[in-house]
């Protein structure tokens, strides 16, 4: 892709994320490409519909969050520090989950982001599985959603020590299903 094409993209990608989380999935497809500095065909010349622009934004997100993810840390300490640093994502995909249909596509594109997720947590739940600080019948994907129900209680306006009690909290909660018997 030229260089002056993938900016555009980048741009259209930067200012969906910016609009639905203002907005809500039903925002106006103009406003999104206002925003990014262009018109509209060449939004639709780059994402065939609202669904595929929604998927690029989360794709850039799970991608986002495999660079900044430290593989080397303990598996509560990666469950902690993959909450906040998808607090923000988890809250976007639920704030506009309620407004969004799912078609076979759309599915299998969210579906695909999830496996990619819990790709880069396997490796970290194989090693608490053979230390033992993760009962062996838990997977990948069972972190996964670990992560994302204690991303879901980080709110923007709380305070930074209310976030880490949080987060505490709800981690102790889900520790008891998940440590060995």
């Amino acid at each position: 892709m030229r260089r002056d094409a993938s900016a555009r993209r980048d741009a259209l990608i930067d200012a969906a994320a910016a609009c639905f989380r203002r907005g809500g999935y039903l925002v106006p497809l103009e406003d999104i490409a206002a925003a990014a500095g262009v018109g509209r065909g060449t939004l639709y010349r780059n994402f065939r519909d609202r669904m595929a622009l929604v998927v690029a934004v989360f794709e850039r997100e799970v991608e986002r969050l495999e660079r900044g993810f430290d593989r080397a840390l303990p598996i509560e300490a990666a469950i902690l520090a993959m909450a906040e640093q998808g607090a923000g994502t988890v809250g976007l995909f639920n704030r506009m989950a309620a407004d969004m249909t799912f078609d076979a596509d759309s599915r299998a594109a969210f579906e695909a982001l999830s496996m990619r997720l819990e790709g880069v947590l396997q490796p970290l739940v194989a090693r608490a599985h053979a230390d033992g600080s993760l009962a062996a019948t838990v997977t990948a994907r069972q972190v996964t959603l670990a992560m994302r129900m204690i991303a879901g209680l980080m709110l923007p306006h709380q305070l930074p020590e209310d976030r880490t009690r949080i987060r505490a909290e709800a981690l102790a909660l889900i520790r008891e299903g998940l440590r060995p018997r």
